[in-house]
C-alpha cells in the first residue's frame, strides 16, 4: 500500500500518548450455567496489537463478541472508542474478520469489496483494499470457486473495506500456506504502522510472537497473564536446560532461579528465566552431569505453562501481569 497522508497521520497518533480504544472492566459473562467469563479486566491502547490467547473455550470468542456489540456482559462494562459496542459511530470504526464467516459464493471477489465498501461513509479505494489481501489477480472470480486460503484473503478483505481503527482479526491465517500467511502478517504489520489497533485471536503461537505489542492470555474464563511476548517467555518460560542427572527432581525444583523440573525419560528437563546460574549450581552439585542442552523456550513453552499452573490451582488465582508500556 502506498504511504498517504492517513499513513502520516497514523505514525503521529502511534508516537502519541497511547490512548485507550476498547477496555472490559470488571466483565463477567454467563451462557446459562457456563461461566465464560469471569472478572475480565484489559485494554487496546491505540497503534498496538493485542493477541488474546487462551485454549478452547477460554472465553475468547466471548470477548470479541462483547467488543462488536454482538452480547452484552452479565456485570461489568465494555467500552469502544469511550462509547458502547453497539452505537452506529462506534461500529463505523470497526472491521472484524471472524472465524465463522458466511457471504455468498455466487459473488465475484469484486463484487464482494465493492458491496462492503458501500456500507462506509469514506471506505479505502478498491485498489488499496485488493493489494493489501493480495486479491489484485482473483479479483473476477467466484467466491465460490475461490480455495480455503484464498477465501480467508477474501475475509481479510472485506474487514478492511471501511478503513477501520480496530480491527478483530479472529484465527485469520487458517488455512493459509505459509508464503500467504507471511504475506498477511506484513500487511498486518502496515495497518499497525498506521496507527490502527489490531485484536488477534489465533492458536499459531508463532503468530502472535512474531506480530503482538502486547500478550493476554485468558484460561476457564480469567486473565491468566498479560504483558510483552518476551515478558512472558522470560518471566513463565525463560530457557529450557535438558540434561542426565543423579539428583532428585525436588532436589532440582529447590536450585534459585528454577521455575520448574520434570522427568523425561533418562533426562531431566528444567524451566529457568536464568540458565547459567542453574548450570552452575547442577555442576557444583553433580559432577556427572552431561546431555547438556539449553535452548530458548518460546511463547508456546510459555502458554502451555501458564495455562497448565492455572489447571493445577484455584480459580482464584492472580494473573501474571507486567507493568503497562507506551508505543
Amino acid at each position: 500500500m502506498v504511504t498517504t497522508e492517513k499513513e502520516a497521520s497514523g505514525a503521529q497518533e502511534r508516537g502519541a500518548a497511547a490512548a485507550i480504544v476498547a477496555r472490559l472492566q470488571g466483565v463477567s459473562k454467563s451462557y446459562g450455567e457456563i461461566q465464560a467469563l469471569r472478572n475480565v479486566d484489559f485494554s487496546l491502547r491505540a497503534g498496538e496489537l493485542l493477541a488474546l490467547l487462551g485454549p478452547n473455550g477460554a472465553g475468547k470468542t466471548t470477548v470479541v463478541k462483547l467488543l462488536l456489540g454482538l452480547a452484552k456482559p452479565n456485570h461489568g462494562t465494555v467500552e469502544v472508542f469511550g462509547g458502547t459496542p453497539a452505537e452506529p459511530t462506534v461500529r463505523m470504526r470497526v472491521g472484524a474478520m471472524l472465524q465463522v464467516s458466511r457471504v455468498p459464493e455466487t459473488l465475484r471477489v469484486r463484487e464482494h469489496i465493492d458491496l462492503f465498501r458501500s456500507y462506509y461513509p469514506k471506505p479505502l479505494s478498491v485498489s488499496e483494499i485488493l493489494g493489501a489481501a493480495g486479491l489484485t489477480e482473483i479479483k473476477d472470480r467466484l467466491f465460490g470457486d475461490l480455495s480455503g486460503g484464498q477465501r480467508q484473503r477474501v475475509l481479510f478483505a472485506l474487514a478492511l473495506c471501511g478503513d477501520p481503527d480496530l480491527l478483530f482479526l479472529d484465527e485469520p491465517t487458517v488455512g493459509l500456506d505459509v508464503e500467504s500467511r507471511r504475506g498477511l502478517w506484513e500487511q498486518i504489520r502496515r495497518l499497525v504502522a498506521r496507527g490502527k489497533t489490531v485484536l488477534l485471536t489465533t492458536h499459531y503461537l508463532e503468530e502472535a510472537d512474531a506480530l503482538a505489542d502486547r500478550v493476554v492470555v485468558l484460561n476457564q474464563g480469567s486473565v491468566v497473564a498479560e504483558g510483552t511476548p518476551s515478558e512472558i517467555k522470560a518471566k513463565t518460560a525463560g530457557r529450557r536446560i535438558r540434561c542426565i542427572s543423579r539428583l532428585a527432581l525436588e532436589d532440582l525444583r529447590q536450585l534459585p532461579h528454577v521455575i520448574s523440573a520434570h522427568q523425561d525419560r533418562e533426562t531431566v528437563e528444567i524451566r529457568t528465566a536464568r540458565a547459567e546460574p542453574v548450570l552452575r549450581a547442577l555442576l557444583a552439585r553433580d559432577p556427572e552431569l552431561s546431555g547438556i542442552e539449553v535452548t530458548s523456550a518460546g511463547l508456546e513453552d510459555a502458554f502451555l505453562a501458564l495455562t497448565r499452573d492455572h489447571n493445577h490451582n484455584s480459580s482464584d488465582s492472580p494473573r501474571t501481569k507486567f507493568p503497562a508500556r507506551g508505543n
